[in-house]
């Protein structure tokens, strides 16, 4: 009977160390500072998630963090980070296995300006369509958390007013490139809107909507 946990133990490991190394991703390719922003990954029904205040570079095997849908600890003894709310609504809402959360500096400068990310690019029919901000509260509350499921509906990622960002996927590697993707779009629009006199052009919902098909059958088929 000890062959199913320990195939569970194997999977929490392996899936661990994509967790920390996704986050030292976040801080190499800018896109957090210090130990801001937080990464997490659903194994059946324990949520593995990076602790709080600790550097990505310092967390090691032994550091395996996990907490229960319900919120309670079952792996480890780090302390889960102050985000966690935002992470478990994710999960508990969503087919979610990996979730993002950033303080990428242009999405947040454009979470400061807009409701909504203007319609620059198509590649916003990969994250479901328009990337809505949801109104500020204040971080690791129950209230954030609602906040960000409205501005999620329908959506795989989302800004956070003066916040940052927050995306999910099937996969962590697909969570960061739609974290990615979403900061270069911001990147895109600020540059775009800063020419003295000019507006940038935005995209319909009909032209999304193509793109958005085309998408579908976009890369290698398996």
């Amino acid at each position: 009977m000890a062959e199913p946990r320990r195939n569970t133990e194997d999977e929490e490991a392996r899936a661990w160390e994509e967790l920390v190394a996704t986050a030292r991703r976040s801080v190499a390719d800018g896109l957090v500072v210090g130990t801001s922003g937080n990464v997490s990954a659903r194994v059946g029904d324990v949520v593995l998630v990076t602790p709080s205040g600790v550097p990505y570079d310092r967390l090691t095997p032994g550091d395996l963090t996990g907490v229960g849908l319900d919120g309670r600890q079952v792996r480890g003894t780090l302390v889960p980070t102050s985000e966690l709310p935002m992470h478990l609504a994710v999960y508990r809402t969503t087919g979610a296995r990996a979730v993002v959360h950033t303080h990428a500096v242009h999405a947040t400068a454009v979470s400061a300006l807009v409701p909504e990310l203007p319609l620059v690019h198509y590649m916003a029919a990969a994250l479901g369509g328009p990337v809505r901000v949801a109104p500020y509260a204040t971080y690791g509350t129950d209230e954030l958390a609602e906040n960000m499921l409205r501005a999620l509906a329908g959506r795989s990622g989302c800004l956070l007013q003066n916040h940052g960002t927050v995306t999910y996927g099937d996969t962590l590697d697909q969570a960061y490139d739609r974290t990615a993707q979403l900061e270069w779009m911001c990147r895109l629009w600020l540059v775009a809107s800063s020419v003295p006199a000019l507006t940038p052009s935005v995209l319909t919902e009909a032209q999304l909507a193509q793109a958005g098909e085309r998408l579908r059958g976009y890369g290698q088929r398996r």
